[in-house]
């Protein structure tokens, strides 16, 4: 069997919140190395579950880790970004589901995987892309994005409070050679940021690689994007759970949800709220579900990780 060591997180509270119906038809955004897939696949007797990603690794594993529930035809596993969501499932003809899951970020194994180029700990290629058949990769966002949008993702997707004069290091110390390796990219950072920043707030390098990676894959025009069909296709009383590790992810999950249970604003003095203004959907957790001690204590990974559970009226 292909290797795909992967610790899901929060694995039984995401599959509990989606509250598996036996015969529904679920939709896991995020398949990675299949833990949340197995464990709703367990609850489904006449039901379907739809198993999205778009890295090939991880569609390989699978196709032997789930080998007996897809031999069932129990499910269907698909290659694509979730933000082709609504396609993907009108491509097999549903229409509507009772449940869809996100696992956010990016997968142990891609991290683990030098030649992946994820991780400013092991040297490897700039790469960073989850679908390794696109395009754009971080070594062209590297060399050949300008100064301006090299400063304006490291502020906005990176929280970067040095973004300028990184940017600028890596301007010219292209403009001499190229700059390809995810080691020779950290220290270029490491020497950008004074010295007195860099004995805190972990490795100098974190914000600016988590930068170029959102940016390479779109990470958050892809959550927005997936997370507005995904609402519009849940059935009365499906749920969507959603797993973020960095604050950007949450506060988008967080402000859409809070959108989507929220009343508008309405006169004053109303006896009775119009039914067709009350929400279609409430918050079935109020505040995030986290990782417990227990969980802290096998998984370092699930210390940031932040559940959040909605459900259609």
């Amino acid at each position: 069997m292909a290797e795909f060591e992967h610790v899901t997180v929060l694995l039984n509270e995401a599959v509990a919140g989606l509250a598996i119906k036996p015969t529904g038809v679920y939709v896991d955004c995020t398949l990675g190395g299949g833990g949340h897939s197995a464990k709703i696949l367990e609850q489904l007797t006449t039901g379907h579950l739809f198993a999205l990603d778009q890295d090939e690794t991880a569609l390989a594993y699978n196709r032997e880790h789930l080998a007996t529930a897809i031999d069932q035809h129990r499910v269907t596993l698909i290659k694509a970004n979730f933000r082709d969501l609504t396609a993907v499932l009108t491509d097999h003809d549903v229409h509507q589901v009772d449940g869809i899951l996100y696992d956010l970020g990016v997968s142990s194994p891609q991290f683990d995987d030098a030649k992946r180029g994820f991780s400013y700990r092991l040297d490897a290629p700039l790469d960073m892309r989850m679908d390794q058949e696109q395009s754009l990769s971080a070594m062209t966002v590297v060399n050949e994005w300008s100064y301006q949008d090299l400063v304006r993702i490291l502020y906005r997707y990176g929280e970067e409070k040095f973004a300028k004069p990184i940017a600028r290091h890596i301007e010219q110390q292209r403009a001499q050679a190229p700059i390809t390796t995810t080691l020779q990219l950290a220290e270029l950072v490491k020497t950008a940021i004074p010295a007195a920043a860099r004995r805190h707030g972990g490795h100098p390098a974190k914000k600016t690689f988590q930068a170029i990676r959102i940016a390479v894959n779109d990470e958050l025009g892809a959550l927005e994007a997936s997370l507005e069909q995904a609402l519009a296709l849940l059935k009365p009383g499906g749920r969507i759970s959603c797993i973020t590790f960095q604050s950007l992810e949450d506060r988008l999950v967080k402000t859409m949800f809070r959108e989507q249970t929220s009343l508008p604003e309405l006169p004053a003095g109303l006896p009775v709220i119009p039914e067709a203004v009350k929400p279609k959907f409430h918050l079935v957790t109020k505040k995030p579900i986290e990782a417990t001690a227990a969980e802290l204590a096998t998984n370092h990974r699930a210390h940031s990780a932040k559940l959040r559970i909605i459900e259609h009226n």
